[in-house]
Parts: C-alpha cells; structure tokens; sequence
C-alpha cells in the first residue's frame, strides 16, 4: 500500500508540528491566573463572574465577551489585561509568559505585537515599555534553550494620533528585538491614510511593517493599506473574498485587488477564530482561507488573542484540518508561507525552513507511512 503524500495529522501530530505566528496580541494571550493576581497587586477590579472568581471562570468570562459577533465589543475586553499591563515587572512576567506558552504549542517562530502607548498609566516611558517586554521575551526563549526566536511588532493605534512617535520607536528597536510595526483598532471610521506620514517614515527607514485590513472593514480598508501606505503584510485581510465571485458553475473570478494581492505574495495574516468571533466570518467551515488557499494566496494561519478566543495554533490548525481535510504538507505549507513572510532576515528564514521545519514535519509523515 503506498503511502499518502499528504497524510492526515493526528491532533498530536499538530501540537508537535513546528509552527510559525504573525499575528499575536501580547494583551491577548494573559493567562486567567496571572491577570487574578496582577489586578490584585494593582488594585484593578476584574468583571463579576459567575460562582466564585477562578481562571477558569475569568477565562470563560473573557471568551463569553469577546464572543458577540462585531470587532467592537471584541476590543473592549482588552481594558482588563492592558490595565494590569502597566509595570516593568507585570509586562516582563506577561512576555515570559507568552513565550512559554508559545513553545509549550509547537511554536518555533513568533512575531507578538502590542501598543507601547497603552503601557503608560504609571509612569513607564515608552522605551521603558518595550525594554520591558525584550527583558520577558529573552527569559522565555533562554529558558526554552533557543528552541523558539521570538519578535517584538509595535503597535499605534489608530483611532490615536501617536503613530509617527511609535514608528520612531519601532526604527530606535529594531536591532535590539523588534521587527516592526502595525496599526491596530476600530478600523470603521479609522482609515489607515490616517497614519500615512508614519508609514511613508518607515518606508525611507527600510523598515517592515504590517496593517490590520479587512477585518471589522471591507475592501477600501484593504486598498488603503496597500496601494496608499504600502503594506508588507495584511492583518487579517480576510475581506479580500468580497473581491472574489464564485459563479454558479463554481468557477472563480478574481477582481482586481483579489487578483493584485495574489499576484504580488502579499501574506494574509488569517486568524480563523477570531474572526468568527467578531462576525467576519459565520464559521470556521465556511471561513474564506480554505476557497484562498486553494487559489494560492499567500495565506497563514494565527491565533490574534489566545486569550479572548480560547486558542492556540495547534487549535486553528485541528480547527483546519477537521473542516477542510487539511494534511502535514498543508500544514507545512501554511508554516513555511508564515516563514517567508517574516520580519526576519531572509538567511534567518531559510535556516528555520530547512533546518528545523522540513525535517521535523518530514519526521512526522514518516510516523503516518
């Protein structure tokens, strides 16, 4: 009997598969336990649950609350972690954190992004901030042995008008952990034009830098982003399919932004359950990334808010395989479109490909012959 070239994973398979993540909020991977205690070293008052207060129960509240089908009360649970996110040492116990769990699911790439500007409430200075966060990310990945590489994306928002102060801080950080630089929020209202000085700054730096589009907006959001500012990346960009038409017949016709964005590579920063979370898509089955992947775009798989959407990769991974029979190459493939389009230096990137993700989902195709 022949082996299969594309062999279905077994869940554990997928929690040990190597995995490379884009899109991760640092605010929205807290765990339960450390927001109890922090909040209560600060003096923060967490929301009413019901029965009394655990992780558990404070994480299904989390979960609960984001789960109301628009991006706008999807945000609003931030207030809770980023207001106990306010000090040098709960920002370094929150990053260490982030990355043990990172490598506790596989993860062996990350870019984790988050808005330096929300950090301030108790004096911390912006560089303070993100030193802070290097300081918890270096703890996490030598504890890890090297085993995960580990990349700061900093954020303005972008219904502020801090954004030239933050590109500016992403340029200052950028040889000493961050890779670079995102508008995050309300995109309704908030165009990414808005920022266009900030992102024409990075672009005479050399500087990377991402854009959510096409999340809680439709296609002009995703048109700004890149014919006006430029973007490397797309997060989320999961409006694109309103540019796509599938007729009756099943033949698929591309418009021209569809057609733009898959024919330039641009990576499409896809976070499955968030966005049928927020309403931007009605299930995982019938989430846009499985028509986009079989039109070959660019398109990887993320968690956005581990904690807010109770996920992890190996989650939207096993998410993937159950409802479009994805196999280890799909996944490979989805992992190594992820490494290509990394703020890394590219001989950086070749060397996680071919050293350590090849091999290791070779490795587990081999256990399925």
């Amino acid at each position: 009997m022949t082996a299969s070239p594309n062999p279905t994973p077994t869940l554990d398979q997928v929690r040990r598969a190597p995995k490379a993540l884009l899109h991760d909020h640092l605010d929205g991977g807290l765990r339960p336990q450390s927001i109890i205690e922090l909040a209560a070293e600060v003096g923060h008052q967490l929301p009413e649950v019901e029965g009394d207060m655990s992780a558990e129960s404070l994480g299904r509240w989390f979960a609960e609350a984001a789960d109301s089908g628009t991006l706008e009360r999807y945000l609003e649970t931030f207030d809770h972690t980023v207001a106990v996110m306010q000090t040098a040492s709960a920002l370094t116990r929150v990053a260490r954190e982030c990355v043990e769990d990172l490598v506790a699911d596989g993860v062996v790439y990350a870019e984790v992004r988050y808005a330096p500007e929300q950090h301030l409430t108790q004096g911390l200075s912006l560089d303070e901030v993100v030193a802070a966060v290097q300081e918890g990310f270096d703890q996490g990945v030598e504890a890890a042995g090297g085993r995960i590489v580990v990349r700061q994306l900093l954020t303005a928002m972008r219904h502020m008008a801090r954004s030239m102060e933050i590109a500016h801080l992403a340029i200052a950080w950028r040889d000493r952990g961050v890779a670079g630089f995102d508008i995050a929020g309300a995109e309704a209202g908030y165009p990414p034009t808005r920022h266009l000085d900030a992102f024409e700054y990075l672009q005479r730096e050399n500087a990377h830098f991402t854009i959510h589009a096409g999340e809680g907006f439709g296609l002009p959001s995703i048109w700004q982003a890149i014919q006006w500012c430029g973007a490397d990346r797309l997060g989320h960009g999961v409006r694109i399919i309103d540019d796509i038409t599938v007729g009756p017949d099943g033949d698929v016709t591309l418009g021209r932004l569809a057609a733009y964005v898959r024919d330039k590579r641009i990576p499409l920063e896809m976070c499955p359950w968030s966005n049928v979370q927020t309403g931007a898509a009605p299930s995982i089955a019938e989430h846009p990334i499985g028509l986009l992947k079989r039109l070959g775009f660019r398109v990887t798989v993320n968690t956005d808010n581990r904690l807010m959407s109770r996920t992890s990769v190996t989650h939207e991974m096993w998410s993937l395989v159950e409802a479009f029979g994805y196999g280890l190459r799909d996944l490979e493939w989805f992992t190594i479109n992820a490494m290509k389009s990394a703020f890394l230096p590219f001989d950086e990137r070749l060397a996680l490909i071919n050293d350590l993700i090849k091999p290791e989902y070779r490795a587990l195709r081999d256990e399925l012959e």
